[in-house]
């Protein structure tokens, strides 16, 4: 009976919520203030330009000297081609498709005129340098690099989804809820409030998990939503969990893909804590150094060896899936690394921090 009224607690929130647990959302096409963009751009043109300079090249030292010449004017055309880009993206957002290729090739005709414009006052040569080719080259160039922001949005777009799905579903375990709910049910009668207080974190937990999720979260958010969940497990594990906070003011807007900090501290505890036979430590701290924000998940685990080895390779089940979804969030501006560090297993996580973490 207790625990069928337990349950009806949360039974109500459960339908309406999961009908839809997550918002679909149309990506931003013109993503271009992103680094690992700016770059593969940048080298997209060159390699094109290389190959189109081959043809006028009477010996490799020529043509080196004649790329180098062309690169003099089509690299600033290409990056202020990418600035302007960044610099709209939000009103470029809201455009159809068939607008965007419009403007990104108009725009990419106006960045070839002007290399072209810079290469003849930069050689001081008042002869014709037929800016229509170069109009048509730095539109075709700029076509094709619209096609490649529409892949990528396109591409993202499900695999952030299915990332977010795969979260949600090794988040609500059954074994986490039936674990919590006993532990609720054995504090009922000697310690009502602190049974009240679980199952208040249990909700909070479930009620983010289930919300819709957009496409990005802020440090403090997560860091709320591991308090809650590491809240739940003090009780279970009492002496053995011990966790130590050492947060950074500065790094709470730093932005994380939704529900992504909750998932690797669950790792921590199940590989980490709670196969061990001694107490155990979990660390979470945050960090800004310079403009990047440092996240580091650091546990101990089981002394026997087969343990240790069984709890090393048990970490990797989720890590892949928080690897990917970092990059599509921040792309080639983040770094993960997992793996055992002086005994410990340590998670570390840099990226971004953003204007106003500064």
């Amino acid at each position: 009976m207790h625990e069928n009224q337990i349950l009806s607690t949360l039974r109500p929130s459960g339908p309406k919520v999961t009908k839809r647990p997550f918002r679909e959302e149309r990506m931003e096409v013109f993503d271009a203030c992103h680094v690992g963009v700016v770059l593969r751009a940048v080298l997209f043109v060159e390699i094109v330009l290389a190959a189109g300079v081959m043809y006028h090249a009477a010996s490799p030292a020529d043509w080196l000297s004649r790329l180098a010449l062309v690169t003099a004017g089509a690299l600033p055309a290409t990056l202020g081609w990418l600035l302007f880009a960044c610099g709209l993206k939000a009103q470029l957002h809201r455009l159809p498709s068939a607008a965007q290729y419009v403007f990104g090739t108009m725009l990419g005709m106006i960045a070839g005129v002007a290399a072209s414009a810079m290469l003849s006052w930069a050689l001081r040569d008042t002869s014709d340098w037929q800016l229509l080719p170069s109009a048509v080259t730095g539109g075709l160039l700029a076509l094709a690099l619209v096609a490649a922001f529409q892949l990528r949005a396109r591409g993202s777009t499900p695999a952030a989804t299915t990332a977010r799905l795969s979260e949600l579903q090794a988040r609500i375990r059954p074994h986490f809820l039936f674990n919590t709910l006993n532990s609720a049910v054995a504090l009922v009668r000697d310690e009502p409030a602190k049974a009240e207080a679980i199952l208040e974190d249990l909700s909070d937990l479930f009620r983010h998990a289930l919300m819709e999720q957009g496409a990005s979260s802020t440090m403090e958010e997560e860091i709320q939503l591991a308090q809650r969940y590491l809240d739940i497990e003090q009780v279970r594990f009492g002496e053995r969990l011990n966790v130590q906070w050492q947060l950074d003011a500065r790094t709470n807007h730093a932005r994380l893909p939704p529900l992504l900090l909750q998932p690797l501290v669950e790792n921590a505890v199940k590989h980490g804590i709670e196969p061990s036979t001694q107490n155990g430590k979990l660390r979470i701290s945050t960090e800004l150094r310079g403009r990047r924000v440092v996240l580091q998940i650091t546990n101990t685990m089981p002394v026997t060896a087969d343990s240790a080895t069984k709890s090393t390779r048990g970490h990797g089940i989720a890590l892949d899936n928080v690897r990917d979804r970092l990059r599509l969030l921040h792309d080639v501006d983040c770094h993960f690394s997992a793996g055992m560090q002086n005994g410990l297993y340590r998670v570390r996580i840099t990226l971004p921090a953003t204007p106003s973490t500064l």
